[in-house]
């Protein structure tokens, strides 16, 4: 039986993994042709980069997160060549980019159509569900212009006494 990826706020929307084994080594196995059939080149940096993204199933991270656990691992990468790579999965749609506030970008190895919860007093993100909300008023587009992708943020805090 294959074994499922869930985020905090999806649970229940479980999917499979596709190659029926355990994350980290379908991760392993497919991360170059995952890059190959994104058009990448297979780098030893892409690949090492990309096994540290995706073993952990769906999940946010920064460059600065990512470089850290490059790092740990002991994969020798600058923190230049972390942010280069992130953006090149983004471009060739492997990653999601999330600009939240202009001052952090987060990349989302879920790019299916979804929402965020971000939890401020953690500065972390959860996952919700593109069904979960709607979106029933969307100003006039600009003449020759079209949506590219509503991206909704709900901003959490935790409760204080006095709430």
């Amino acid at each position: 039986m294959a074994e499922t990826t869930t985020t905090a706020a999806t649970a229940g929307a479980e999917r499979p993994l596709d190659c029926g084994l355990r994350p980290s080594l379908c991760v392993a196995r497919d991360v170059g042709a995952m890059l190959r059939d994104s058009g990448l080149r297979p780098t030893r940096q892409r690949i090492a980069l990309g096994r540290l993204l995706y073993a952990k199933g769906d999940r946010h991270v920064t460059a600065e997160i990512l470089h850290e656990e490059a790092m740990r691992a002991r994969v020798p990468v600058s923190l230049a060549t972390v942010y280069n790579t992130l953006h090149q999965f983004t471009e060739v749609g492997l990653l999601r980019e999330l600009a939240i506030d202009g001052s952090k970008t987060w990349f989302d190895t879920n790019v299916t159509e979804h929402h965020h919860f971000l939890v401020e007093d953690d500065n972390r993100l959860l996952d919700i569900p593109g069904a979960a909300v709607a979106v029933t008023a969307i100003p006039e587009i600009p003449e020759g212009m079209e949506v590219a992708r509503v991206d909704v943020v709900v901003r959490l805090r935790r409760k204080t006494a006095l709430s």
